[in-house]
Order: C-alpha cells, then sequence, then structure tokens
C-alpha cells in the first residue's frame, strides 16, 4: 500500500478529521464516479463536440456586453433548439447515451442560468 501526502486547508481538514477511516473508500468513489473512458470513439468525439458549441453561443452573446432588452429576448439558435429537442425526445424514449445525458444536463444548466439572469435584469429594469 502507499502513502499519499497532501495539504488542504485547515477548514477541510476539520471536515475530514471524521470520515479519516473511509477516506480510501470515498476516493475510490470518487474516482470511480469522475472516470473517463480510456478509449474515446469517433462517434464520442463527434457528440462531445456538440456540448461546447452551446457553451459558445451563450458565452459569445455575453461577451457582447448585451443591453437589458437583448438579454430579456435572447435565445439559442435554431441548430442549438433543435439539438435540444432531439435530446429531449430521445429522453422520452429513454434512448440517450450518457454523452447525450451530460449535453442534455448542458443545456438544463445554460436555461437556469438564462431564466436567472433575466429574472435579475426585469428587476434591475423595475427599480
Amino acid at each position: 500500500m502507499v502513502q499519499l501526502t497532501i495539504q488542504i486547508p485547515d477548514e477541510l481538514a476539520i471536515r475530514l478529521e471524521p470520515l479519516q477511516s473511509r477516506l480510501p473508500e470515498l476516493l475510490w468513489q470518487l474516482v470511480e464516479e469522475n472516470s473517463v473512458p480510456a478509449v474515446v470513439s469517433p462517434e464520442t468525439q463527434v457528440e462531445l463536440a456538440n456540448v461546447p458549441n452551446v457553451y459558445q453561443e451563450v458565452i459569445d452573446f455575453l461577451i457582447r456586453r448585451p443591453t437589458p432588452e437583448e438579454i430579456i429576448n435572447f435565445k439559442v439558435s435554431s441548430e442549438n433548439q433543435m439539438r435540444l429537442q432531439s435530446l429531449l425526445q430521445k429522453n422520452r424514449e429513454a434512448k440517450l447515451s450518457p454523452i447525450e445525458l451530460a449535453e442534455l444536463d448542458v443545456y438544463q444548466q445554460l436555461e437556469i442560468i438564462m431564466i436567472l439572469l433575466k429574472a435579475r435584469t426585469y428587476s434591475l429594469i423595475l427599480q
């Protein structure tokens, strides 16, 4: 067995102290949950390429410093809307691959961010 020494903040050390006997088990779980497949097929690479596209679109929009009206009226491109519809249909049919499920999560996270941004913008306009 290998001994591993790491530096962590004092606050984290205090929180981990009760779990000290379980740390190896917890590290295994963390590694298993975050493991990436060793072989990435061309199909997976294509699917992964779709995920940053919607991120890039939202980032490009925000970096332009849109007006409040532009924020309120923002919608992703029809290409990304069609991709979302496709993912939602596959989800209803329980045919999503793990990569597609992650991509759908990206869309959902971005939707939440945009809803919060639009709500914040509305509240600033009404002040």
